[in-house]
């Protein structure tokens, strides 16, 4: 007689929630994105989100996000023309932000400055543009 023991692998996923605050108005949308990795970050996002503002804010939230490393960046796009705008040097003209409100210094916000962990609880990130 042959016994074989199986153990469930625990699910390790959990949910990101971003609120971001402080908008000048509530025209346009907000585009929204999780990194995964560093050679990613303001590039392609692990998983984005397209969302509307009200009352100059909103919430949005990644939901089974697998344990690891992250950062968010996400941008106003006022005129709704679903890219964000910059000036002729390509510093942008609309609002921007990332997580744990990192900010850049002549360039955009670094990865080191703007990345979290998520492990076995959601995580609230608070981001003022």
């Amino acid at each position: 007689m042959s016994i074989t023991n199986v153990n469930a692998q625990e699910t390790t996923a959990q949910d990101v929630v971003v609120k971001v605050t402080n908008f000048d108005t509530n025209k346009g949308k907000v585009f929204i994105a999780l990194y995964n990795s560093e050679t990613s970050f303001l590039g392609t996002g692990f998983k984005s989100i397209i969302t509307s503002i009200e009352n100059n804010a909103c919430t949005v939230t990644f939901k089974d996000v697998p344990q690891g490393i992250y950062a968010i960046s996400l941008f106003h796009d006022e005129n709704g023309n679903n890219k964000m705008d910059s000036n002729f040097l390509g510093i942008p003209k609309e609002d921007y932000a990332c997580s744990n409100n990192a900010k850049g210094f002549m360039g955009p916000p670094k990865w080191e400055d703007a990345k979290f962990e998520v492990k076995n609880e959601t995580i609230n990130q608070t981001i003022k543009i």
